[in-house]
């Protein structure tokens, strides 16, 4: 179970707004405790792709950002982007990209941009897809 808070959820949604037509990613950190995944933190990056079909983080941006979570006390949990034009699941690619089994990729959909949905997902070694429940909390 992922926990946000809803000021997290929108921030997320602002800046992948902003960033349209283009693809919007970052990075998100925060606590474990058993199964429960806390955000406590969203960090908002560049795509330094400029393109609504993938993205790479800017490298400068996500070693300030691990820099931080190290200095908080803070896990790397995972990461987002977002889907401008398709629906809220991993792509193929997005699937080849995720290295990392023991974090979560979130992925923002929007499609129908007055109802954004964001989504969890683990993904295996094998690039086996379950979705993770998350819960928008206050």
């Amino acid at each position: 179970m992922i926990q946000i808070t809803k000021a997290d959820y929108e921030k997320i949604i602002a800046h992948a707004k902003a960033n349209l037509p283009e693809e919007a990613c970052g990075l998100i950190a925060g606590s474990k405790d058993g199964d429960i995944k806390k955000i406590e933190k969203v960090y908002l990056l560049t795509n330094i792709d400029h393109t609504n079909e993938h993205f790479s983080m800017d490298p400068r941006e996500q070693l300030a950002a691990v820099k931080d979570m190290r200095s908080n006390g803070l896990t790397m949990l995972g990461n987002w982007h977002s889907h401008p034009e398709s629906p809220s699941r991993p792509s193929e690619e997005d699937k080849r990209l995720a290295y990392d089994s023991t974090v979560n990729y979130l992925i923002l959909s929007l499609m129908n941009i007055d109802e954004p949905v964001l989504k969890a997902f683990d993904i295996d070694k094998d690039k086996n897809v379950t979705v993770e429940p998350m819960e928008i909390t206050e």
